[in-house]
């Protein structure tokens, strides 16, 4: 992945005779090249006889740096597919998935984007882990062949069984959550915020509450997420593939907007995005949702400017020496303020 978008990588697979061992190439970093020690094991525990000979492994385009486990099942299927297996998938087919040491595969981050990014490239079949199926159903006609370890791969290219049938998604269908948390009916009294909130939700516009500690400010804001429609069956796309880049629960489905409430004392960066793989912050992760600062003025004066370009543009550029990642963050930003800092 390169931030919010995809690229297809082609894993190339060759057999030598020389020391068995497996190499591979193609620019990848400390995750990719420990993919052999993965699928070692992995081979061992599902029974698989791994080819004694040298096994080369290169990832093209082999400029572009790789750090995704997702291409493990990949280079798996490649070394099967190179003395051991009856039948080769099209060309239309692509493999994603990550493999544990006892041959599990395993969901992996940002499938949405992957699938994306090959649908745009004519690719129409999938192999991906089973425990991505429930984000990958949202990625429109596209088949979806769920894997769980790496023996069902392997019986299933050999024409010994294997793979159940696949999923059209064609025509899935994802019902939204309607928000049933803290609704503006529960609050009493307030009725001129009230109205305000009722009018920054009705035109998705900013609002700011300010008032003394204690007059229900936080409770307000809270409270704004109740007043907004469903996602969208777009919306939820979009939403569940920047959480997925950015959340350890990668492999959970975003069906309710976004409510980000980061305290003041967080980072720049994990607000505005950024780090090494330049992966979206709580602006990003606020897209077709809330964006809550409560006490804004304790926030830092860098991370307040830093909004100004994703309230008018509704984007947010992450620059970093590495990368130059452009991320969504059409929010609505609800802050809150005392009159006074003491």
């Amino acid at each position: 992945m390169q931030g919010s978008e995809g690229i297809i990588i082609e894993i190339e697979c060759q057999l030598s005779n020389s020391l068995p061992s497996i190499v591979i190439v193609g620019l990848g970093n400390k995750a990719v090249d420990e993919a052999k020690d993965r699928i070692r094991s992995a081979f061992t525990s599902a029974g698989i006889s791994l080819p004694r000979k040298r096994i080369t492994i290169n990832l093209a385009p082999a400029d572009i740096p790789k750090d995704s486990t997702s291409l493990d099942l990949a280079i798996a299927a490649a070394i099967i597919m190179s003395n051991q297996a009856q039948q080769r998938p099209p060309k239309n087919q692509a493999i994603i998935g990550e493999i544990g040491l006892t041959g599990a595969v395993r969901p992996v981050r940002g499938i949405i984007g992957k699938l994306l990014a090959g649908k745009k490239l004519g690719i129409d079949h999938f192999f991906i882990p089973a425990g991505n199926l429930s984000q990958a159903a949202l990625v429109p006609d596209v088949t979806l062949q769920p894997v769980q370890d790496i023996k069902q791969m392997y019986l299933a290219f050999n024409n010994e069984g294997g793979f159940p049938l696949p999923v059209d998604n064609s025509t899935s269908t994802i019902v939204p959550h309607v928000e049933q948390g803290s609704a503006l009916s529960y609050i009493a009294g307030q009725t001129q915020a009230k109205r305000a909130l009722e009018i920054a939700a009705s035109g998705g516009h900013n609002i700011l509450l300010s008032g003394p500690p204690g007059t229900g400010k936080s409770m307000l804001a809270k409270a704004l997420p109740s007043l907004l429609p469903p996602l969208t069956h777009q919306e939820m796309l979009e939403v569940t593939h920047l959480h997925s880049l950015a959340s350890s629960t990668y492999d959970q489905l975003v069906v309710s907007r976004p409510f980000r409430a980061p305290h003041h004392s967080s980072s720049h960066i994990s607000i505005v995005g950024g780090g090494y793989s330049a992966r979206p912050g709580e602006l990003a992760l606020s897209n077709h949702g809330v964006l809550f600062l409560d006490e804004m003025p304790e926030f830092s004066r860098i991370t307040l400017e830093a909004l100004r370009q994703p309230l008018e543009d509704r984007i947010i550029t992450v620059a970093r020496a590495r990368h130059v990642m452009e991320y969504p963050a059409n929010f609505i930003l609800v802050a809150t303020a005392n009159p006074c800092p003491c």
